[in-house]
């Protein structure tokens, strides 16, 4: 019998100090927890949600961001497959923030990223986002430390923005363990069908390790706000990372209750010839 129970990320309230140390990387409780259950919950929820963004495309008045950071192998990817399986690709878009091109850092940091917000009735995906000015813009001395500081102020009321112009903001923090980490990056050098996937600079990114988790702990801290909290979830078991960010969005679209427009008249009786 299955010991699936509903599953939830650990919030970070505004003004909170945040220790990753502190915070579990897996189910706080794993016996209360089923594998397969959760992988059929996470299918029953992703009905239930091509439903609500069904809903709220043809309402065509709010829209919702999914934020998506965390370390190489965090997940982001496989989150997406999971999670957003079954959403209709014409309202439900992916974009991914890498190295900046060269119109793009002709811009200011959120040029890149406001641009492609969502739109009135869509759902848009960000893996990775404008986070990055203050992660690996700040672990690679990028820019000089008083220019990204004021960026935490920006990327606040950047989000602000969005959410007073009717964007559901949700952000998640896939949280993982330095040694799962090393377990699939081995992985992937271990089977040549996913050596596409490596690059030597997975390696160098991982030695900084601790001065990444202390840029996130500081992002996390510095814009968890009211408008737009961010959720850590617990990442080193992929069913369970995919079972929490799945509750968590159909959550969201359900306290949203996207509505069908009303008609603008009344059809009955009215036959096509």
């Amino acid at each position: 019998m299955s010991k699936f129970k509903t599953a939830v990320p650990h919030t970070v309230k505004p003004g909170a100090k945040v220790k990753l140390k502190s915070i579990a990387t897996v189910p706080s409780d794993k016996n209360s927890f089923d594998k397969n259950a959760a992988r059929a919950q996470i299918a029953s929820n992703a009905v239930e949600m091509a439903e609500l963004a069904k809903r709220l495309y043809a309402e065509d008045k709010r829209s919702v961001l999914l934020v998506l950071q965390g370390m190489d192998t965090a997940g982001k990817d496989g989150t997406i497959r999971w999670v957003m399986r079954g959403m209709n690709p014409t309202s439900c878009q992916v974009h991914s923030f890498k190295v900046p091109s060269v119109e793009e850092a002709d811009h200011d940091f959120l040029w890149r990223n406001h641009k492609v917000a969502p739109r009135r009735g869509n759902i848009g995906i960000f893996n990775r986002s404008h986070y990055e000015e203050v992660l690996v813009v700040r672990v690679h001395n990028l820019k000089p430390e008083e220019r990204w500081q004021k960026h935490y102020g920006l990327i606040n009321d950047f989000e602000n923005l969005l959410s007073e112009c009717d964007t559901k903001i949700v952000k998640c923090f896939l949280h993982i363990s330095k040694d799962r980490q090393r377990q699939r990056l081995q992985a992937r050098l271990d089977d040549p069908t996913k050596h596409w996937k490596f690059s030597m600079g997975d390696l160098a990114e991982r030695k900084l390790w601790g001065e990444y988790q202390e840029a996130y702990e500081d992002a996390l801290e510095k814009c968890s706000t009211p408008f737009a909290p961010w959720h850590i979830i617990p990442s080193d078991k992929k069913w369970y990372r995919n079972l929490v960010i799945s509750e968590l969005l159909k959550k969201t679209l359900q306290e949203m209750d996207p509505q069908y427009p009303e008609p603008e008249g009344d059809y009955a009786g009215l036959v096509v010839e």
